[in-house]
């Protein structure tokens, strides 16, 4: 395996499909935002290779920082342990230097964009980072992941305008809360190693149908957010049908993983989400272009 194929193992670059359409989401809100004000293609162009940049490196600088903190874990669970650190295919301080690089080159590259970024790109890293230590002392890391991957579309709606603004706040309401939801689900497969090993998630501190329950709660709240999102939209045909498939993708989730059960756990958080946040970010960005 060369060195490249073992850094994108590393960090899972399958999984830039939960974050990096909801990032060109936001990006493409902005640009809408602006309608009434004069830009360049040239300049929009250049400055979504810049948010497209940050987020890659974001999304490896928590990945690689994740791997690198849990890799003595990793070794200990069967479920994990073929992993590329604890498997010896990368080393431990391989990982931490790509891991620094990254984190460097986010932070340059959020820098260029404006004051607002440059500002907020330590913010930003040190969530990302945070969520790796928190299953070691609460049991609410489900959410914290949910935030490192909010800060995609309203970190991109920044880039453009150099503010926030209500629609991506919510839509990050709506990444956070759509994230912790799938990755309560996910969590299910490890929850009695985590209370073997006194780590902490929803599924280890409570029973699998109170976990679904919490799961279900929060993709509720992912649903309502999504229906505040798109009064902020252009009212067309794509933008409802993105949000039926996306709704209905949810829902199937949670038809398809029950506390009896589990063995589609990995189609309800990997296939199943990832062409949820294809879809919607398709269809959204379509209705916004169509619109403006």
């Amino acid at each position: 395996m060369n060195s490249l194929s073992k850094y994108a193992s590393l960090v899972k670059l399958s999984h830039t499909v939960f974050a990096m359409p909801f990032a060109l989401t936001g990006f493409a809100l902005a640009l809408y935002d602006m309608r009434g004000q004069q830009w360049y293609a040239t300049w929009a162009a250049w400055l979504l290779l810049k948010v497209v940049l940050c987020t890659f490196f974001a999304r490896n600088t928590a990945m690689g920082f994740n791997r690198w903190a849990d890799r003595d874990i990793d070794a200990a669970n069967p479920r994990t342990a073929g992993r590329d650190i604890p498997a010896g295919r990368i080393s431990p301080r391989s990982a931490l230097l790509f891991t620094a690089a990254n984190a460097v080159l986010f932070t340059i590259t959020a820098s260029t964009i404006n004051p607002l970024t440059a500002i907020l790109s330590p913010v930003a890293l040190a969530v990302i980072t945070f969520y790796s230590l928190c299953k070691r002392f609460t049991s609410l890391a489900h959410i914290i992941l949910g935030l490192s991957l909010a800060i995609a579309p309203a970190g991109a709606y920044i880039a453009v305008t150099g503010h926030l603004a209500p629609a991506p706040c919510i839509l990050s309401l709506l990444v956070a809360t759509w994230c912790a939801g799938f990755d309560i689900i996910y969590a299910l497969q490890d929850a009695d190693f985590d209370r073997q090993n006194r780590l902490h998630s929803i599924p280890a501190r409570f029973p699998a149908a109170v976990a679904l329950g919490i799961s279900i709660g929060l993709h509720a709240v992912s649903i309502t957010a999504l229906a505040m999102f798109a009064s902020y939209c252009p009212q067309g045909v794509l933008l409802y049908a993105g949000c039926g498939i996306f709704t209905a993708l949810l829902i199937m989730q949670h038809i398809l993983v029950t506390p009896s059960r589990q063995r589609n756990i990995g189609i309800a958080f990997g296939t199943l989400n990832g062409i949820a946040s294809l879809v919607l970010a398709a269809f959204v960005i379509a209705d916004l272009i169509i619109a403006r």
